[in-house]
């Protein structure tokens, strides 16, 4: 059965296993490291304005999950240079426990944007971790070093 089986209502669970099969996920080790080789040319937050604001993972861009598409679609008024320019970029996912991480980063694979990964247990796993965390009233928040 496909996502688009329509005998069969849509939950969330079933839209964040369907989004499983596409998208990869990394643990916030993983996503550290491939961080710190550069490997990933962009940092999408996609947390609504009031969790962005208390703290984020370094260099990351907000692209509120209501906003995303809008945002990576260069034909509207909306379009984010800094995103639309990235389009074969690899793009790592962001939001506070990796869910709403997850189907944003299906969503930018329906709309031409194939390097995407999701992070596995958001900010909360990467925070609870002691990675560093800018701006924002995060424990790491202003650390450029790892706190564990």
């Amino acid at each position: 059965m496909g996502i688009d089986d329509t005998t069969q209502s849509l939950t969330a669970i079933r839209l964040l296993e369907h989004a499983r099969r596409s998208v990869p996920e990394l643990t916030a080790q993983e996503a550290k490291a491939r961080l710190d080789r550069g490997e990933f040319d962009l940092i999408l937050d996609v947390r609504e304005s009031e969790e962005w604001q208390k703290g984020r993972l370094p260099g990351a861009v907000h692209a509120p999950r209501g906003m995303l598409e809008f945002h990576a679609d260069p034909s509207t008024k909306y379009a984010r240079s800094e995103i639309t320019s990235r389009r074969e970029a690899n793009v790592l996912i962001a939001c506070a426990s990796g869910c709403r991480s997850l189907l944003a980063a299906e969503t930018l694979q329906r709309m031409g944007y194939r390097r995407v990964a999701s992070l596995a247990g958001g900010l909360a796993e990467w925070v609870r971790l002691g990675l560093p965390v800018e701006g924002g009233s995060h424990p790491a928040s202003g650390s450029s070093r790892s706190l564990t």
